[in-house]
């Protein structure tokens, strides 16, 4: 009979211990199962971020390529108009800058719509207006208004060309170099030939539509 309960003791115990082992493999397999799932999802949100970034990368690149200048005598204008506040605003610095930029619109204006004659005559302007808005961004503010002074002219005739979306003004100073015009989008004069000296002289000399 003590025999019988020996062998039953050690079956019992033999019982438990395998249970014991049994349920910490399970347990060691949830843990790793778990675990790869969870580096299963960082993958996946990694991945979900590269892919996003990749997007964020692409619009970028979009927004950079519309921002870029266009070839038309308006992306010039614009660039014009921009040198023409820093000399307003008696910004050397901006102007050399800005003096850069009209460069290379000038140099990317696409004249190929325009007649033969038409497109002999605006390549001349631009090819002098390109050397005035390099030396604008070389110079310091005193000759940046002499050869904004010529620069003006060019973009004049070339509008006379080309003409305008908007309505412009040209402006004149009767007291710089003899008397020296300008193109502005509004009537209210600011003079970018003396800047904060004399602001307001000038007239608008003429309307371009």
């Amino acid at each position: 009979m003590s025999k019988l309960k020996l062998v039953l003791g050690i079956v019992a115990i033999a019982f438990v211990t395998l249970t014991a082992v049994s349920c910490k493999d399970a347990k060691t397999d949830k843990n790793n199962s778990t675990e790869h799932h969870s580096e299963m999802n960082a993958d996946g949100d990694h991945s979900k971020m590269n892919h996003d970034n990749s997007d964020g990368h692409h619009d970028g690149d979009k927004k950079e390529m519309t921002m870029n200048g266009n070839g038309t005598s308006q992306a010039v204008l614009n660039d014009y108009f921009s040198l023409k506040d820093a000399l307003v605003a008696d910004d050397n610095a901006k102007a050399k800058n800005l003096g850069g930029v009209l460069a290379k619109s000038l140099k990317a204006f696409d004249t190929s719509k325009y007649s033969g004659n038409e497109q002999s005559e605006l390549n001349d302007i631009i090819e002098d207006a390109i050397e005035h808005a390099e030396h604008i961004a070389e110079s310091a503010m005193d000759h940046q208004r002499e050869h904004f002074k010529i620069l003006s002219k060019d973009i004049a005739d070339m509008i006379a060309i080309t003409g305008t979306e908007n309505t412009l003004y040209q402006q004149f100073c009767p007291m710089y170099d003899g008397g020296s015009a300008w193109l502005s989008m509004s009537e209210d004069i600011k003079n970018p030939y003396y800047g904060s000296k004399m602001l307001t002289c000038g007239k608008v000399q003429k309307e371009i539509n």
